[in-house]
């Protein structure tokens, strides 16, 4: 399996701070609309009115909103990286890769709950955003490979990219069934996921 490259979606990438901050705004304005009134209803009209900046700085970035919400989905996953990589930090190596599984884990559920416009982005796969190919969950997968091998003390080598992307293509599944059932996440469903995590990542890590 070879690595799947970043998706990318900006029209043109932002030089100087203040377009930094525009951009940032319509990403903003893209994240809370898709709370309010879905996929079908978002607009870039829309999404410029929200965020305050003339139509023209939305397509100075972005031709249409579905680029619009996969670089939404690729700043989501940026700040998964980040939460992901703190906490890791904090934790050192108590718990080895138990506690790491429970951090990725638990990071996400948390951005379900509370990141805007994340339960129906979240990092690509839930609306038809960005190309046909660009496999979300490779890119995660990819991602938790550079993260934690050197946490588990592993080669990130194909064999432990295959380990996660199976862990990853599970807990989406899962996890999107428990919060289909309860809107904050079904916690049963949640903790029969996180058993499964354990016992097929005991298979391999231990």
């Amino acid at each position: 399996m070879k690595p799947v490259p970043p998706a990318t979606s900006l029209r043109r990438a932002p030089v100087q701070r203040r377009s930094a901050e525009r951009l940032t705004r319509i990403l903003d304005a893209c994240a809370d609309l898709l709370d309010e009134v879905g996929y079908d209803a978002l607009s870039t009209r829309a999404v410029a009115q929200r965020a305050s900046v003339p139509i023209g700085s939305v397509y100075r970035f972005f031709g249409n909103k579905r680029q619009m919400a996969d670089a939404l989905a690729q700043r989501n996953l940026e700040r998964y990286t980040v939460r992901v990589t703190e906490r890791l930090r904090q934790t050192g190596e108590d718990g080895g890769w138990r506690t790491a599984m429970d951090v990725v884990l638990d990071e996400y559920l948390e951005m379900k709950r509370t990141a805007p416009g994340f339960s129906l982005v979240d990092f690509g796969n839930q609306i038809p955003v960005g190309a046909r190919d660009a496999e979300p969950n490779h890119r995660v997968a990819d991602r938790l490979t550079e993260l934690l091998s050197g946490h588990l003390d592993r080669e990130p080598d194909e064999d432990l990219r295959r380990v996660f992307l199976v862990a990853v293509e599970t807990a989406d599944t899962l996890v999107h069934l428990a919060f289909r059932v309860e809107p904050e996440g079904d916690q049963r469903i949640i903790d029969e996921a996180r058993e499964m995590l354990r016992a097929y990542l005991a298979r391999v890590l231990d």
